[in-house]
């Protein structure tokens, strides 16, 4: 079976810890700062996580690479080896 590809756009999107969550970069402080009000920008500042469902979707189809292992399958492994 061939490799699967990570989508380019979401390397440059994401960030995915050590304990699996999906980091991502507040929404709306890219351009057009001075028609928005100072507790918008405020609350947009840093970094944020996705919630279960969009980091699954992130995870399955566009970074397949850093998924993590379920725990079910890492505790057979151990027992086996």
């Amino acid at each position: 079976m061939p490799k699967m590809k990570t989508k380019s756009g979401a390397k440059k999107r994401f960030r995915v810890t050590s304990s699996g969550k999906v980091k991502v970069k507040q929404a709306k402080m890219r351009h057009m700062q001075m028609n928005k009000p100072k507790s918008m920008k405020r609350k947009a500042k840093g970094q944020t996580t996705l919630c279960a469902a969009d980091e699954r979707k992130v995870l399955r189809n566009y970074l397949p690479y850093s998924r993590k292992k379920k725990k079910s399958a890492e505790t057979s492994e151990k027992k086996e080896g």
